[in-house]
């Protein structure tokens, strides 16, 4: 498939294409995607599923590794997700948040307590100012969608085994002049649910 731009055709590239040049990008630690300007080759039949899935022409990508290097090079740009080496830009489709963190560590406890995750492609990060968590919650069933900050602004859905541990652990703190349920990580207090929610 190509795309025109002024007198210049783009091609779309293929998933090897990207993974070549992902490849090189990542010899020198996470690639700096932010700082690429490339132009935008079109929308790649590429899609993370809830899961951390990674799809391509619908059909599972069963190599880690491989996944892996995609996830070095996503940049998220508004409210769409792109593919973004030196020189092709594609957009991909991710239904939920591009990293599912599927384990954390935790140390100390109360305001000294430090969380520690990892996510289904083996970054791992502390939670904290850098690293915020949030929840959100489904309007109409209540049900609670975790998310930790991986880097610059993607982030990793908690999956359900992992939440259900961070709970076990949290406490009740005053936010904002409320009292609230949430978790302590790195000096920071990150709200989950009003205290007086828990008493309903």
């Amino acid at each position: 498939m190509a795309k025109t731009l002024g007198a210049r055709k783009l091609e779309l590239p293929s998933a090897e294409s990207l993974a070549a040049s992902a490849q090189e990008a990542a010899k020198r630690g996470i690639p700096p995607v932010e700082k690429w300007d490339p132009p935008f080759c079109g929308d790649l039949d590429m899609r993370i599923a809830r899961d951390g899935t990674w799809f391509y022409l619908g059909t599972p990508i069963g190599r880690p590794g491989l996944v892996k290097l995609f996830s070095s090079i996503i940049r998220k740009d508004s409210d769409d997700y792109f593919l973004v080496t030196p020189v092709e830009k594609v957009g991909i489709t991710v239904d939920d948040a591009p990293f599912v963190a599927i384990d954390f560590e935790a140390s100390g406890s109360g305001e000294e307590q430090s969380l520690q995750f990892e996510t289904h492609v083996g970054d791992t990060f502390t939670a904290g100012p850098e690293h915020p968590i949030r929840v959100m919650r489904d309007p109409e069933t209540g049900e609670p969608s975790p998310y930790v900050l991986v880097r610059r602004n993607l982030e990793a859905l908690i999956d359900r085994k992992s939440f259900y541990r961070l709970v076990d652990i949290g406490n009740h703190h005053t936010h904002d002049g409320e009292s609230w349920f949430g978790l302590w990580s790195s000096g920071v207090f990150f709200p989950v649910i009003p205290s007086a929610d828990l008493s309903d």
